[in-house]
């Protein structure tokens, strides 16, 4: 990682893609820390409001918050849905990537950990469920390359596609912070590691061919916003 603000290339005004963000070495780094941190909040199977069907995504958190999904609805917790335990810190490696990649003067509250198996897909969506929405997402991924599509502010609007690798870091923020996104499928790219050719490193949490997204979100407006 560099110590200063990438660029990043701008696929709309407001949603910055940054390949490569996190070197094989920043890859292995995260990856030790997100094993500790899965070790103290076992990923589960969220369900859908109302209909209790299941996500064919695994999910944790790492925070102050965690965001979760069941019958009751979306909603932040500070506890593991299915422990009760607190959740544990958000990774260091993580919180840097905020630092650098942001822009918000406030910390993160919440780290969602999306555990992608081959298969695995996530709908369109938006991410409202926070108070701050001045504030972006930051988003990093590890593990198989994945199919982002991305639309506009209504479900309706044209979509396009973006492949999301091992070490890439998303910034989903200002008029684009509201936009419906989400994970067609997995890609299968050899050599399909977490860590890529120059840092292969497995995970026991994730199948061979499996994906981890973390998203960095700031919950709550900081005080004196």
């Amino acid at each position: 990682m560099s110590p200063e603000r990438p660029a990043g290339i701008v696929l709309v005004p407001g949603l910055i893609h940054v390949p490569g963000y996190l070197d094989g070495a920043g890859r292995a780094r995260l990856a030790a820390e997100l094993a500790a941190a899965l070790a103290l909040a076992p990923a589960y199977t969220p369900r859908m409001p109302r209909t209790d069907r299941p996500f064919s995504v695994r999910m944790s958190n790492c925070g102050a918050l965690g965001w979760v999904s069941d019958r009751a609805g979306y909603r932040y917790q500070p506890h593991h849905p299915e422990t009760g335990a607190p959740w544990p810190a958000i990774p260091v490696t993580a919180l840097a990537a905020w630092a650098a990649l942001s822009g918000y003067p406030a910390p993160p509250e919440a780290c969602l950990v999306n555990l992608y198996a081959a298969g695995a897909r996530m709908g369109l969506h938006q991410d409202r469920d926070e108070e701050a929405l001045d504030a972006p997402v930051v988003s990093l991924s590890l593990g198989a390359t994945a199919l982002f599509r991305y639309g506009g502010l209504a479900r309706s609007d044209p979509t396009r596609s973006l492949r999301l690798r091992a070490g890439d870091a998303l910034v989903i923020g200002g008029a684009a912070r509201l936009i419906h996104h989400g994970i067609d499928r997995l890609i299968p790219e050899a050599p399909n590691l977490l860590g890529g050719p120059d840092a292969p490193v497995p995970m026991d949490f994730l199948p061979p061919d499996g994906r981890c997204n973390l998203t960095l979100r700031r919950v709550t407006r900081p005080p004196g916003a």
